[in-house]
Formats: structure tokens, C-alpha cells, sequence
């Protein structure tokens, strides 16, 4: 899969999380800039990103994301 439609699917992940249509994330995303990202959409959010790709992403990887390019660039990773 191609980053960018990696992304586009991200993307409708994220919207859907943070029920926000508008929402549009980019590589320098981090929780601060999304109005409600707390720790249980936090974790709503990997769960639903593990279900899509059909992955599953240590405690470890998590902790070690800075923003959403890591996290997609992570997923890029291990859905490849």
C-alpha cells in the first residue's frame, strides 16, 4: 500500500475516532492539536488502527510515537 492511501485511511480512522469529518491529520500531528484526544480515544484509536491493517503494535511502538507521521510511518512498517 501506497503512503498516500495509507494515509487517506488513517485519516478516516482518525475522523471517525474523534467523530470530526473535518479532521485532517498531518505528520506533525500530536495529541495536543485534536481537540478530545485523551488517553481512551488514545486507545480506541490503536485498536481501531490494529483492526483495519490487521496488525497488532507493542506498548512499546506506541510509546515510542512522537506524532502521526511516526504513527504512520509504524504502520506503514508493519502492514507491509
Amino acid at each position: 500500500m501506497d503512503r498516500q492511501t495509507l494515509r487517506q485511511r488513517m485519516n478516516a480512522i482518525f475522523q471517525d475516532i474523534f467523530d470530526d469529518p473535518s479532521l485532517q491529520v498531518s505528520d506533525d500531528m500530536t495529541a495536543a492539536d485534536v481537540e478530545g484526544w485523551d488517553s481512551l480515544s488514545h486507545i480506541n484509536l490503536i485498536v481501531a488502527v490494529e483492526k483495519a491493517f490487521k496488525i497488532k503494535l507493542t506498548t512499546a511502538e506506541v510509546r515510542s510515537l512522537n506524532n502521526v507521521g511516526d504513527f504512520i510511518s509504524l504502520v506503514e512498517r508493519k502492514a507491509a
